[in-house]
């Protein structure tokens, strides 16, 4: 007899747990509530870029299509800080070679959705909101948003990767007895601003690296697209601050603003307010539950554990799932049960683990990079990893170019922290301390520790 899944979201989740379970010989019902994606091309507006690292290529090169996403990659191995008087300072994310990779949500999307409809065994079926699920039964509901046509369809498995604000989590799971939920808004939004090639089709700034413009309570990041362009997005409080977005209320306010807190910025792009209103200002929300799993259907994605974007996590934590619950697959069996249960009880607390740190990342990219005591850190950090490479691995090492448990990456990373307080503090360690010295001060610390 044949094998069905359900999977409800055709994003990046849904797309890619989709070529997965085609492997695994199961036919495949994708229900999406949007139209197909594919028929319009998506212009920068609410699709923040994303960044790939490790646990996001794990995810596609387990299936075999990560060479097809490199296509459409753009490698960045550093950020480049802007200052206020229009100075840089470049950081590098790791080791020499190693680097996370902007890509368009819109393309990998697409690229993931097309893959998973080729060859047969799996239908995409648009503009179809889902109104049910019975959990026991693995039977779900959708009614059609164009005609109001209702369709059921069973499956021996179902899964929700329809995002954050889940239509089969909240139509499923959240009905259930002692289900735990909660969504929380950080104080700051989001608007994009696209940033144009030169006219020759050049990027305007370094390619090859993450641009941030910290400001203390709030920053610009500007990633590198393949025409030149850079996705850029403003992260900034709605109300409150001197700056933030409800003050923001006329073009001449907007260009004022960019003139004084971005001068450098402005001068590329004189004619940011033009767009300002072309591009929507959203929220960002964290979301946690639990179970992850009830009877027939599993959370998988933004659906279990949505994240805010600033450890660049989210797209990589879901692909995580993937593989993560395609090796118990294979571990149990395909026995359901067993797989659904050990899946939540190793998921659960990384997910808990990548929401820590994105909000960590936040204060960090917009407050702590142009701090010299954090620089110096940092700075000491890498020297550490560099003469011992066997005994310590920076935070951000262990986040995204290895897939160590999120939980345990976030506490090794605060005890290593506070190890390098303590070196700092007991050597005597400042800004003008050579470099000589400081290795010299380093083999002294790690001998007695």
């Amino acid at each position: 007899m044949s094998k069905k899944a359900i999977v409800i979201g055709s994003g990046l989740v849904g797309s890619l747990w989709t070529i997965y379970l085609k492997k695994a010989g199961y036919t495949v019902s994708v229900y999406e509530r949007r139209s197909d994606m594919r028929l319009q091309k998506m212009s920068a507006g609410k699709s923040i870029n994303l960044a790939m690292s490790y646990r996001g290529w794990k995810g596609l090169d387990d299936i075999g299509v990560g060479d097809e996403i490199r296509k459409i990659a753009i490698p960045m191995y550093g950020r480049t800080m802007h200052g206020k008087d229009s100075s840089t300072a470049y950081q590098p994310y790791g080791n020499e070679g190693q680097a996370i990779f902007s890509v368009s949500r819109w393309d990998i999307n697409a690229t993931l959705m097309s893959i998973a409809e080729e060859g047969g065994n799996a239908s995409i079926y648009f503009n179809q909101e889902c109104i049910n699920v019975n959990l026991e039964q693995g039977l779900a509901t959708f009614k059609n948003t164009q005609t109001n046509e209702i369709t059921e369809c069973q499956a021996d498995v179902i899964f929700a990767t329809d995002g954050a604000f889940s239509a089969a989590r909240y139509n499923g799971m959240q009905k259930l007895d002692r289900f735990s939920f909660s969504q929380n808004y950080i104080e700051d939004g989001y608007r994009e601003i696209l940033l144009p090639a030169n006219e020759d089709g050049t990027h305007k700034l370094e390619k090859n690296t993450l641009h941030i413009w910290p400001r203390g309570r709030f920053m610009l990041i500007a990633l590198p697209n393949f025409d030149g362009s850079y996705t850029c997005t403003l992260f900034m409080p709605f109300e409150g601050h001197e700056h933030c977005f409800n003050n923001l209320t006329s073009k001449e306010k907007v260009t004022d603003f960019f003139k004084e807190v971005f001068p450098d910025f402005y001068e590329m792009l004189p004619t940011v307010a033009d767009a300002w209103d072309e591009h929507p200002l959203s929220s960002l929300a964290i979301i946690r539950c639990f179970p992850w799993t009830h009877g027939k259907l599993a959370l998988m994605g933004d659906a279990a554990h949505a994240t805010v974007p600033f450890f660049g996590q989210g797209m990589n934590a879901g692909f995580e799932d993937c593989s993560v619950m395609w090796e118990l697959m294979k571990k149990h069996n395909e026995n359901w049960n067993e797989v659904f249960k050990e899946y939540e009880t190793i998921r659960k607390p990384n997910g808990d683990a990548v929401q820590d740190l994105s909000l960590y990342n936040y204060i960090v990219m917009r407050d702590r990079v142009a701090d010299p005591a954090f620089l110096l850190l940092q700075k000491i950090e890498r020297r550490i990893n560099y003469l011992y490479p066997d005994k310590y691995f920076p935070l951000y090492s262990m986040v995204s170019f290895t897939n160590i448990e999120y939980q345990i990456a976030y506490n090794k990373g605060k005890e290593q922290e506070a190890m390098i307080q303590q070196i700092i503090t007991e050597k005597g360690i400042t800004s003008s301390t050579s470099d000589e010295d400081i290795d010299q001060l380093i083999h002294e610390f790690m001998k007695s520790n």
